[in-house]
Formats: structure tokens, sequence, C-alpha cells
């Protein structure tokens, strides 16, 4: 069922992204929802259970994931928090593309390998900040509103990639599984901070941007809720 679910999150978005992709509001109505969604994940689910599990060092290790996902988006050009570009323009090489989301995607699904509640927070977390990556990414691969094999073997590897990263980690230490949870949530604090905290234009208040992040917000706080009881 979860692994399911983590291809589906995948495909809707890529889909999502294809027919409506030229609507860039939509694609970032959904990254700042979405991280509303994590930062609230992180300091109610993430964070609690990684310094619950790891000794006085689990800082380090929350510190190690952000300083992962700055070295990824080299690769990736901050394709995670809603930089579209063109391959022309700016030199993004598919292959590192490729590459940077898929050790993205496969290390959140690490935590995830003895898990049997397709319910939790935490993976709740992974399927809505799927959504968003995966609109720009059918947006960006299908522009031409065709759809190609080559298109299609990158998506299929995008959407493995946490499903695979699932796998792996059932061969794993259990013990090892706090210290991958505390990489994958400074992943989440360095993405969603960069997506809520990006200056607006001209400095002014979004008040989109914030009821957005807000309903982000409520909707991880109801699944928390829902999960502690």
């Amino acid at each position: 069922m979860i692994y399911l679910l983590l291809i589906l999150s995948v495909l809707i978005g890529v889909l999502l992204g294809k027919y409506l992709g030229q609507k860039n509001k939509i694609a970032k109505g959904l990254l700042v929802l979405s991280a509303g969604f994590l930062i609230t994940i992180c300091l109610n689910e993430v964070f609690p259970t990684v310094y619950a599990n790891i000794d006085h060092n689990s800082g380090l290790w929350v510190i190690a994931g952000v300083l992962l996902q700055m070295l990824l988006e080299n690769l990736t050009k901050g394709f995670e928090h809603g930089h579209m570009h063109q391959k022309s323009e700016d030199g993004i090489l598919p292959l590192a593309l490729i590459l940077g989301l898929f050790v993205h995607a496969f290390i959140e699904g690490i935590p995830l390998a003895r898990e049997t509640n397709w319910n939790t927070p935490y993976l709740q977390g992974i399927l809505i900040h799927n959504l968003p990556i995966s609109f720009i990414l059918g947006a960006f691969l299908f522009r031409s509103k065709k759809f190609s094999a080559t298109s299609w073997l990158v998506v299929s590897l995008f959407a493995l990639a946490s499903p695979l990263g699932m796998l792996l980690g059932q061969y794993f230490d259990p013990s090892w599984e706090p210290y991958f949870l505390a990489v994958v949530g400074g992943i989440f604090l360095h993405i969603s901070s960069v997506i809520i905290f990006e200056s607006s234009k001209n400095h002014n208040v979004d008040w989109g941007k914030i009821i957005l992040v807000l309903l982000g917000i409520g909707l991880a706080l109801i699944g928390h809720q829902f999960h502690a009881h």
C-alpha cells in the first residue's frame, strides 16, 4: 500500500504538471502549502523522534541533512523549491537533474522501511512533498505536450526512488533509522525554509503565501492529532 501511494503521488503530480504546467501559480501554491506542512511535520514528528532516540549529537545529523540538500541543489538548481529552468538557458544536464532528484527521494524513503501504517504524518509529508516536485517535473519534461519514452523513464526513476529507498532500508540495522530520519528532517527543514522565506516581490507581505503556509500547517496539525489518538 505504501509503495503504491509513493508512486501514485509522483504520477498524479506529473500529469497535473503536464496539463497545467503553464499555470505557474498552481505549482507555487502547492509548493508553499507543502512547505507549511513539512516544517510542521519536522517540528511535531521528526525532530521529537530524532532527539528521543539519538544522543547529544542528534543535531549534527540534522545539519548533515541540510548540507546534503545544499549539495544536491548543485545538481538540481533548486528544482525542489520551484526553480523551473530550461535546459538550454542554464545548462542543467538531464543526468545531473535526474541524479539529484533520485538521491533526494531515495533517502526520504529509507525511514519508511518498517512502516506499515499508511496514514503516518511522515508518510503524508512525503506524499504532499512529492506533488509539487512532480508537478514541476511534469511541466519541465512535457513542455511540448508530447509523451516521450525518455521523459517517462525519468518519471519512472523518480517515482521508484522512494520505494527503492524503503526497500533497501529493510536491510539496515533498525537502530540506524533515527539517523536517516534526522538527515531527512534536515532536508525537509532546508527546503521548506527556502520556500517560505524566499523574499516576496519588493519585500511586500504576500498574504496569499501566508494563507497557504497556514493551511499547510493546519493540515499537518490535523494529521498529527489524528495520529496521536
